[in-house]
């Protein structure tokens, strides 16, 4: 998978948006049946002229999809408004439907996997526990641990760049110091601390300014100083799902 992702949810350009993308550099595009555009990102794929092979595409289930038939369903769904024979990452999209209706998902979405359809699955906007839960039964573990479940892990960060709320102080600081603009320094810091950012645009010249984060790098001050803006669960930019039964 692409270490740098781009983000469509309400994209309403969505396949223009996705071929400039391409043409910045983006090879990782991550959507969802709740975005309502999968079929943009699949007719940008084909006329951008790219290899299917070249790509990676991520979409997501929504809750109220959950369920062992109607998941196999929605991969279908999906498959036909793509345009593709396989995605390469299909995601639990939040937990709401409850702990059985979720085991049913996740057992429909391997048995897609086995049968080429897909070919890695995983969550979107589960708590750590779950996602441990999660990991240990892909692993087959028995013994849950958050040592294990990291090793499976890979973590994507949606709202990489808190919405374009960029004007605190450290976040400038640092811009300034390598003279980046504080998009790039917000993706630059995902990188760096291992994460998947995905950010979104439907601007060209941001598109393409959002990829221009590998020439520099941010050093350990740097680095603590962005730390320490977090502020746990009252910090977090969308819904934190930690709350979720």
């Amino acid at each position: 998978m692409p270490l740098l992702g781009f983000g469509v949810y309400q994209n309403y350009t969505t396949h223009d948006s996705v071929l400039e993308a391409f043409k910045a550099g983006y090879r990782h595009v991550d959507s969802a049946q709740a975005y309502k555009n999968e079929a943009h990102v699949g007719s940008a794929v084909r006329e951008s002229g790219l290899d299917r092979e070249d790509v990676f595409i991520t979409t997501k289930c929504i809750s109220k999809t959950h369920g062992y038939e109607s998941t196999l369903r929605a991969v279908d769904i999906s498959l036909e408004r793509f345009g593709f024979k396989y995605i390469d990452l299909y995601l639990i999209h939040d937990p709401f439907s409850g702990s059985e209706r979720r085991l049913q998902t996740y057992r429909a979405l391997q048995e897609a996997r086995k049968a080429g359809k897909i070919r890695s699955v995983g969550v979107s906007n589960f708590d750590i526990t779950r996602q441990i839960w999660i990991s240990c039964i892909h692993s087959a573990n028995k013994s849950p641990s958050y040592r294990i479940a990291k090793k499976i892990l890979v973590v994507q960060a949606y709202c990489p760049l808190i919405r374009g709320n960029l004007g605190h102080p450290i976040i400038t600081q640092v811009a300034e110091k390598h003279k980046r603009d504080p998009a790039q320094v917000l993706l630059r810091w995902s990188l760096q601390r291992g994460f998947v950012p995905l950010p979104k645009s439907a601007t060209p010249a941001r598109i393409h300014s959002n990829t221009m984060l590998y020439d520099f790098e941010l050093d350990a001050e740097d680095m603590q100083r962005l730390d320490g803006l977090d502020k746990g669960k009252e910090g977090a930019v969308s819904w934190n799902p930690v709350d979720v039964d």
